[in-house]
């Protein structure tokens, strides 16, 4: 069995194409992007490309995807240096300058009215899982990326997010030793560090070291939910960062451990979506969840009409788009879809 195979991803090999079964889709009068008024689920804009394993982020007006692995049948093919973003007033993806490589789990995040590109993983024929400690940062107007400073250290597979003036970055995975070629070259990592546009300095560590984990802010408060670990598999962990005291705290865990999942927040609640476990044959969640802060408490709310993990989440004004990810556990049927959910 080859390195590609042995990953994390272990059924990278593909499979048969087809879409799940969707659940009923909110009636609607869609906008130019795809997107619906009424609340629930609409389909959007799908992206021009199957992709999974990604970090999409909002900026400027449009959401970009860059990085990822593509697909072609359904299947794996490889990491990608492509770059789309999508106009939300039109609803059309456009091509971007690509990134200076090919490299999924890429970090994407819109910082200081620039996106930056940073850590992730880049991949040789037997190193599928090399991870990255470069960034690169995009010129709009010059449709460019170029250097930007680095991690301290190599991280794949961490969560981020920006409150006031810095730029955050915590968790994931780190190198074991000098291998760095496949999943199991990394262990998962508790790090967090903060990024003032210049350089990267230390903050208070995440409590529970996790990777594949998803986040949102809701007000002053970044929340970091669910993800895995090596030794213990899929997590509910769910705690709350406060950069007034650089400290965090426990809240009520998910009501499952889903890991591979999207989240993002509207109206000051968090919501999260899909994700992947790997025992019992393995599979893709349906559930989606929301949290409420003002009761420290999970609901149900409507299951993804198309569940997957290795998707995208953001948050654009009172709705939230998921955009690709795979339908199946690992690398299969990965696809294009984009769904729009609205609270």
């Amino acid at each position: 069995m080859s390195q590609f195979t042995m990953t994390r991803r272990i059924a990278l090999l593909g499979g048969a194409a087809g879409l799940v079964s969707a659940c009923v889709i909110a009636e609607a009068d869609p906008a130019s992007d795809g997107s619906t008024s009424a609340k629930g689920w609409a389909m959007g804009t799908a992206t021009p490309l199957a992709i999974q394993e990604i970090y999409a982020a909002l900026h400027k007006g449009r959401i970009h995807l860059a990085g990822g692995f593509v697909a072609e049948n359904s299947a794996i093919t490889g990491p990608t240096a492509i770059h789309h973003a999508l106009d939300l007033e039109t609803g059309v993806w456009s091509v971007r300058a690509s990134l200076p490589a090919a490299r999924h789990h890429p970090h994407l995040i819109s910082f200081k009215d620039r996106l930056y590109a940073i850590g992730g993983f880049e991949s040789a024929p037997d190193a599928i899982w090399q991870m990255q400690s470069t960034a690169w940062v995009y010129d709009d107007a010059g449709d460019a990326w170029s250097d930007a400073p680095g991690l301290p250290e190599p991280r794949g597979e961490a969560v981020t997010t920006v409150i006031g003036e810095g730029l955050h970055f915590a968790g994931g995975r780190e190198q074991i030793g000098t291998a760095n070629a496949a999943w199991s070259d990394h262990v998962d990592i508790n790090t967090h560090w903060r990024f003032d546009g210049s350089a990267w300095q230390d903050a208070a560590p995440l409590p529970t070291a996790r990777n594949s984990a998803a986040a949102a802010m809701i007000g002053e408060n970044w929340h970091v939910v669910g993800g895995r670990t090596v030794a213990d598999g899929n997590t509910p962990a769910h705690e709350i960062y406060d950069a007034r005291e650089d400290r965090w705290r426990a809240a009520a865990p998910m009501p499952q451990g889903q890991a591979g999942l999207a989240a993002a927040s509207v109206h000051g609640k968090l919501y999260a979506f899909g994700g992947e476990f790997f025992d019992n044959g393995g599979g893709v969640y349906p559930e989606a969840w929301v949290y409420d802060p003002a009761s420290d408490a999970w609901a149900a709310i409507p299951d993804m009409p198309h569940p997957r993990h290795g998707l995208g989440g953001v948050a654009v004004e009172d709705s939230i788009y998921l955009i690709g990810g795979a339908l199946k556990v690992g690398g299969n049927e990965t696809t294009n879809i984009v769904e729009i959910f609205t609270p």
